[in-house]
């Protein structure tokens, strides 16, 4: 399953990790019951999806099946 590389770039981790802490942000304030602070963790989720949308759009993420461009074939002199 690891040959397919899913998610094995810088922006899938840094998307996922601010988005795991703003989940532990978010949970941790529920449970306490203070809304501004589980909003800033709702906020963090949305960033780590900006960010990680933002360095993949920088060329850091991952190059999607079909659209990779296909290599040109080299000319072979002929014999004859």
């Amino acid at each position: 399953m690891s040959s397919s590389g899913h998610g094995h770039t810088p922006a899938a981790w840094t998307g996922v990790i601010i988005s795991f802490i703003g989940f532990c942000v978010a949970g941790a304030f529920m449970v306490l019951g203070n809304v501004p602070g589980m909003v800033a963790g709702f906020v963090l989720i949305g960033l780590g999806a900006l960010a990680g949308g933002i360095m993949h759009m920088a060329g850091m993420g991952s190059v999607p099946k079909g659209s990779a461009k296909p290599v040109a074939a080299k000319a072979q002199p002929q014999e004859g």
